[in-house]
């Protein structure tokens, strides 16, 4: 009798809210408290009431789990934190490593949160006002995909917060899974329809995540679990007790998550985990540990790649025994050639592994290698496939022995291997078509110039087309130039050569990590950008001046130099410069540097009040300063904070290096 009296804007809030609570047992709880029939009769009511009242609408309702059948490009949203990677460990060594790395930096108590590491595709849900409102992909880090409407099919990710207490805006970022059950069961109906099976549920729980049609990713099962809360008011300092508190709000959170306070305690943890984990509905390959404390996190920082408050502990990788039948060679985008043995196929950590790394000649030699062996093949890090040794009991007759080739096996040059190094190169870089074609696909990369309307299969086609024959070709590129090819029509020829045009806006640090100058990776091209400004000091820049920036060894800045003294580099970037790249910071970079701390060498050490430890090293280096790492003669002073490690201040007061509290160093810079 209620419900007739209702409105139909009043039953549709009444409806709204029991099926937030039905999916919320169902899905995150496990528990659930009507049938399946019962909830889609009341779903198939909500829909009709606000088919009927389209005022009505909310992007949270319930029925927006159904997913659309309109396709949309994803759009590329900034993350408000960058997303970063933790580094890897391998052994209770190294966890020990990271453990007193922390101590010695902290010098004072703390706890570790430990969780399960889900093998699944990163996400960042975002909530304003108890609400779901966004939902980006990791991308580069930096960046990523805006896969809101996919990410709303998810039924165990809350469209609205249960409870009280939350921030009014706060991120979450968690792992979007493939269950074992729904892999198994998408895999059959794929080989029932003659089409490709999904190697593991993170590449189909990351391709489904990046499907057009939302009603496609809604039938398909995936899970999310939440692990890392970000925002300005968040419950507690406690990273631990912020997801017991979203977990009362209606996310998924592992129940495996504990904190421990000792090294004890965490290897407790790992090993309860590498028994448990064979157990568990979903994909993991380790475990991460947190420092609990957010505060103490901020006082830790970060490196360039990664937290100093985290660590993954991977598990020991599971091994398999195959045959080898024979090994092929790769080349490389720098050059470089790689074996890489060919096997019988064999189940291993849920793929099939037909071929395997075998890394260089060295290995080869080490390995003994005949062609017929039964090889033992491991997945480092549960990744890359790889082979680690052989059973010679079972050989019965010995095939050819496995001997690294002499000549470049794409354009036959003649193969060098520089004194210190294990690989070989093919030194044809301006005419091996692999090293040409990689260059090309490195070039318009997501982290390099993100031209994304292309991929290999495009660099293929335009190279053998003739089209390009380095990466200064794509800024000459004409939409009627490309429609006619194969598979290409009028609509992803404009799109590609919209895609060239933009990425002339990318930023000078990414145009030369683009330029795949080997050893610059993405970090030393920022470094090295910082330090020089632009194109035409860096390629100028002698030995002694790439050596004395920060992080740049002599490996690096040989390989820089030997780079730009090639004719042919130097009339590429020529080519880049007239199609409009940009080769020079930005303006507004520049206008904050000063050289106040020119010359001087800064260590910094122990815990901050009024700004993080990576805040600090970029008023450094903005200022004209060197970070470095360890107190010597040449140490300027040392940014002391509270708690400053024992063995640094004992060596200071050795060598006499001052002592800079914040506030001194503050002044110093006018702040």
């Amino acid at each position: 009798m209620i419900v007739s009296k209702m409105t139909p804007q009043e039953r549709i809030l009444q409806l709204r809210s029991e099926l937030h609570e039905h999916n919320h047992r169902y899905y995150v709880l496990n528990s659930p408290s009507i049938s399946d029939y019962d909830f889609d009769m009341l779903l198939k009511e909500l829909q009709e009431l606000e088919a009927q009242n389209p005022d009505m609408y909310d992007p949270t309702s319930p029925t927006m789990r159904v997913g659309s059948d309109i396709t949309r490009e994803f759009a590329q949203v900034a993350h408000k934190y960058p997303m970063l990677s933790l580094g890897n460990t391998y052994s209770k060594a190294e966890v020990a490593d990271f453990f007193d790395r922390v101590k010695r930096a902290l010098n004072e108590d703390f706890e570790i949160c430990c969780e399960l590491k889900f093998d699944g595709t990163s996400i960042s849900l975002t909530y304003t006002d108890g609400k779901l409102v966004r939902a980006v992909t990791r991308g580069d880090g930096e960046k990523g995909d805006d896969v809101t409407a996919n990410v709303r099919t998810i039924r165990s990710v809350p469209l609205v917060l249960k409870g009280s207490g939350y921030p009014a805006e706060f991120e979450i970022r968690g792992e979007v899974l493939m269950p074992w059950s729904v892999f198994d069961r998408l895999n059959e109906e794929r080989e029932r329809n003659g089409e490709p099976l999904f190697a593991n549920p993170r590449n189909a729980a990351s391709g489904t995540l990046k499907l057009q049609d939302s009603a496609v990713v809604a039938k398909r099962g995936l899970d999310a679990y939440l692990y890392f809360m970000l925002g300005e008011e968040l419950p507690a300092d406690g990273h631990y007790e912020n997801l017991m508190a979203a977990g009362q709000w209606g996310f998924k959170v592992s129940d495996t998550t504990c904190k421990c306070s000792t090294l004890d305690e965490v290897f407790a943890f790992i090993d309860r985990m590498d028994v448990e984990r064979k157990n568990l509905p979903f994909a993991t390959d380790g475990i991460v540990l947190k420092v609990n404390s957010l505060r103490q996190q901020k006082n830790l920082g970060y490196t360039a790649k990664s937290p100093r408050w985290a660590i993954a502990y991977k598990f020991q990788a599971e091994k398999a025994l195959t045959r080898l039948n024979e090994v092929t060679y790769q080349v490389g985008r720098t050059g470089v050639v790689t074996p890489v043995a060919n096997l019988d196929p064999v189940q291993l950590s849920g793929t099939v592994v037909k071929r395997a790394s075998l890394h260089n000649a060295d290995i080869i030699e080490k390995l003994d290698l005949h062609v017929g062996d039964m090889v033992y093949v491991e997945k480092g890090g549960e990744i890359i496939p790889k082979i680690t040794g052989v059973d010679v009991d079972s050989r019965f007759m010995l095939g050819e022995k496995v001997t690294f080739i002499t000549k470049c096996p794409e354009c036959g040059t003649p193969l060098v291997r520089m004194a210190g190094e294990a690989a070989h190169y093919c030194p044809n870089y301006t005419a091996c078509p692999p090293q040409i074609k990689g260059r090309i696909e490195h070039f318009i990369s997501r982290e390099a110039m993100n031209i994304d309307s292309m991929g290999p299969e495009t660099v293929e086609l335009l190279f053998n087309y003739n089209l390009i024959k380095d990466i200064s070709d794509l800024y000459s590129l004409q939409a009627e130039d490309l429609m006619f090819l194969p598979r290409m029509g009028a609509k992803s020829a404009e799109n590609i050569v919209a895609s060239i045009k933009e990425s002339l806006n990318v930023p000078f640090e990414r145009v030369l990590f683009a330029l795949g100058i080997r050893f610059v990776g993405a970090t030393v091209a920022k470094r090295l950008v910082r330090a020089f400004l632009n194109m035409d000091a860096l390629m100028s820049a002698t030995l002694e001046q790439l050596i004395a920036v920060d992080e740049i060894g002599g490996r690096i800045a040989a390989s820089v130099i030997e780079f730009f003294a090639k004719e042919a580099n130097r009339e590429l970037v020529s080519r880049l410069m007239d199609a409009g790249l940009q080769f020079a910071i930005e303006e507004h970079q520049v206008q904050d540097r000063t050289d106040i701390l020119n010359g001087q060498s800064i260590v910094i050490s122990g815990v901050f009040a009024h700004h993080s430890r990576d805040e600090y090293k970029a008023m450094i280096e903005k200022n004209g300063g060197k970070n470095v790492g360890s107190v010597s003669k040449s140490t300027s002073f040392i940014l002391a904070g509270e708690n400053m490690g024992p063995s640094k201040l004992e060596k200071a007061e050795k060598l006499g290096v001052r002592l800079v509290n914040e506030d001194e160093f503050l002044a110093m810079l006018g702040k």
